[in-house]
């Protein structure tokens, strides 16, 4: 598959993160793009203003003239969360099109370009966005493949004058496997999709064979802990080939020094808060010295960084109330996160509202979720986002909500959120979770900033 050929592009599945980066990223090159997803999404729309055409019926009859048979310029790419009985998915097999996942065909670019590949069970997409942003904002340039939107570039996806890519490497269904990085980064690798691998140890074989496809001459980063190691090692504390020392928080921000054997950096402030971000800083900081970018280059770029949607956002911050969102969805995540609200807000009650995802994730992680969650002064659980997944018998929120060792705890529909925080008006509020809790952000935005 040569990638500059093509010239027309289809997906299906077109409204995910992922998927949409790549259909920017082809209608960006002039070839001719368009898709089909189930809803209409903002993301969705965004698309279709950038003149992307969308649908949203499995209606074989919508699907454009140009897929009438298979030609050599042609790509189809599909989400493996699309149903296997979608008739326009199995009418484009039937018409003899080779139909490629999204980790293919990031694979195809990959090969083409100078790669920067960034891996980690959490931690990836803030990693990755970070790096981007050090590179363009330091005139290095990239283009880039985002699992989050950037809250600098308002975009998914990046686009660079130079050979350089950035990739956010999934491990889900092991897709990074097709990729082939010339820096590759695993910012962590803690137990997590096992209705995917079965057990840890075959998630962090996978890992291993992600750290194997950097190219003769790559560089191998990793965080120092991990149950395999790099070219370079990373970590919040010295023994490590780069680290942060002298953390601390002033007027709300996160400050930081940065030393490796190569690079000495003092008083840097990041953009965004949270211990876990400024963990991903040594790693882009890292990164960045590797591809000969200057320290004060370096510096500026990350006091300009602004994060990524639903990574650490604030969505309310004012004299009386303050609400952040974040997308963590796995006990570690959850843990840097509240733990970074308790330093930055050690003297504010916490609410947080979570709603668990995946079935199996909270069956797996249940007592981590459990001793997480009790972190919390006051918790509005919601039930489970089952995504691709079928109930599990005995798995339910009541089930982890009796193992939460809390007193202010209970079990909320979305409706019954806003009556809480409506009636409460918390100082402090945090929604959390990888599901559909993002709708809340809105009308508790305006409860919020209307008390």
């Amino acid at each position: 598959m040569h990638i500059d050929q093509i010239k027309t592009v289809y997906l299906l599945g077109i409204g995910g993160i992922g998927m949409s980066g790549l259909a920017r990223y082809f209608h960006r090159l002039g070839c001719a793009v368009s898709g089909y997803d189930k809803t209409e999404t903002e993301l969705t729309q965004a698309l279709v203003s950038e003149g992307i055409e969308v649908i949203y019926q499995d209606d074989v009859n919508a699907l454009p003239v140009s897929l009438a048979a298979p030609k050599d310029d042609v790509l189809i790419i599909f989400t493996p969360a699309v149903p296997v009985d979608l008739k326009l998915k199995n009418t484009l097999i039937e018409r003899g099109f080779t139909l490629y996942k999204r980790s293919q065909v990031l694979g195809f670019i990959s090969s083409s370009r100078f790669t920067i590949g960034v891996a980690g069970t959490h931690g990836k997409t803030t990693t990755s966005t970070m790096i981007a942003h050090v590179l363009k904002d330091s005139g290095y340039d990239c283009s880039a493949f985002l699992g989050g939107i950037s809250t600098n570039y308002q975009s998914n996806v990046l686009f660079g004058d130079n050979n350089t890519v950035v990739v956010e490497a999934d491990e889900f269904d092991r897709s990074f496997l097709t990729l082939h990085p010339n820096i590759a980064i695993v910012t962590s690798a803690d137990a997590d999709h096992l209705d995917i691998y079965g057990d840890a140890a075959h998630l962090v074989e996978s890992f291993e064979l992600y750290l194997d496809r950097v190219v003769e001459g790559g560089t191998r980063i990793v965080k120092t802990g991990l149950p395999f190691q790099g070219d370079l090692s990373y970590a919040m504390q010295p023994g490590a080939d780069a680290y942060a020392t002298n953390v601390h928080v002033k007027d709300g921000d996160f400050y930081f020094d940065y030393q490796s054997e190569s690079l000495q950096l003092t008083d840097i402030r990041l953009g965004i808060p949270g211990l876990h971000n400024i963990e991903n800083a040594v790693s882009a900081i890292t990164v960045a010295h590797l591809l000969g970018i200057s320290g004060d280059k370096i510096v500026a770029a990350l006091a300009s960084f602004k994060g990524v949607k639903r990574r650490f956002e604030y969505v309310v911050k004012q004299s009386n109330a303050v609400y952040i969102d974040d997308y963590a969805h796995h006990p570690e995540e959850l843990r840097a996160f509240l733990t970074s609200m308790r330093k930055l807000y050690p003297n504010k009650k916490l609410t947080v509202i979570f709603q668990p995802h995946l079935f199996t994730r909270t069956r797996d992680f249940v007592d981590g979720f459990a001793e997480v969650l009790a972190m919390a002064d006051e918790l509005l659980l919601m039930e489970i986002y089952p995504a691709r997944e079928k109930p599990i018998e005995g798995v339910d929120s009541s089930w982890l909500l009796n193992k939460i060792d809390l007193v202010d705890k209970r079990i909320v529909s979305p409706e019954e959120v806003l009556k809480v925080v409506e009636s409460e008006k918390p100082e402090l509020i945090v929604t959390v979770g990888a599901g559909d809790i993002d709708r809340l952000v809105k009308p508790l935005k305006q409860i919020l900033t209307h008390a």
